[in-house]
């Protein structure tokens, strides 16, 4: 699977290069911001048509990941749904597509801040939940022992952006999963604010590669010609 193992507070953990996040000990598969239904959500508040192809590509990707990973458990850490009619519009057979994954699973669907509310699609709905160690939630706060979600975290290197996941000591957060989501660099303010030590990135594509993250440094102050 080209992940990366890893130990998180107390649990053994495998970030993928897709942006789940395996508990391994603990038959569980975590998945943020998969923003499904986002083209929908456009069409309808700005008439802006995109091709609307992207719930059924992050689908064919978790699909891939509960076959390979074979959970018990899926935690959809917030944001699943781009905006609550989303939920409600969501295709028959990818309906029937979420069905069919769900079925023999405890399937948890986080509230997130753009699906805050309970939806008819199978599975059950927390505010936050709590596998061994670690607890699940989709905005990050001052806890630690906390995996969470929402900032969409990317990280540069080598003139490129990788969505990826940033851990420290404390607590983590995952890169979306969902195709048409944009990302939060990882030393923005934002993120450097969530973390109590510098964080590790680990980059997803071919490959889950940790590296650490470096703050860029600030410009050096332009001086004044000398009076």
């Amino acid at each position: 699977m080209n992940g990366h193992d890893f130990t998180f507070c107390g649990t053994r953990c495998t970030a993928l290069p897709t942006g789940a996040l395996c508990l391994p000990d603990h038959a569980a598969l975590c998945i943020s911001d998969l923003h499904l239904g986002k083209s929908d959500r456009i069409a309808r508040r700005s008439g802006v048509m995109l091709p609307p192809y992207e719930t059924r590509d992050t689908l064919e990707k978790l699909d891939a990941d509960i076959a390979a990973t074979r959970p018990e458990t899926v935690i959809c850490l917030g944001d699943s749904f781009d905006d609550p009619e989303a939920a409600d519009s969501l295709k028959q057979d990818m309906r029937l597509w979420l069905s069919r994954l769900q079925a023999g699973r405890h399937w948890i669907w986080i509230a997130g801040n753009h699906d805050p509310e309970p939806h008819a699609l199978g599975g059950t709905h927390q505010v936050q939940t709590r596998v061994n160690t670690l607890t699940f939630r989709h905005i990050a706060t001052t806890a630690t022992a906390e995996v969470s979600g929402h900032y969409h975290p990317k990280h540069r290197i080598a003139a490129r952006s990788y969505p990826a996941f940033l851990f420290d000591d404390h607590r983590m957060i995952l890169p979306a999963y969902g195709t048409y989501t944009g990302g939060l660099a990882s030393d923005s303010p934002v993120l450097r604010g969530i973390f109590a030590t510098r964080p590790t990135a680990i980059l997803t594509g071919r490959k889950a590669i940790a590296v650490p993250v470096i703050e860029t440094p600030k410009p050096a102050a332009r001086r004044g010609r000398p009076g």
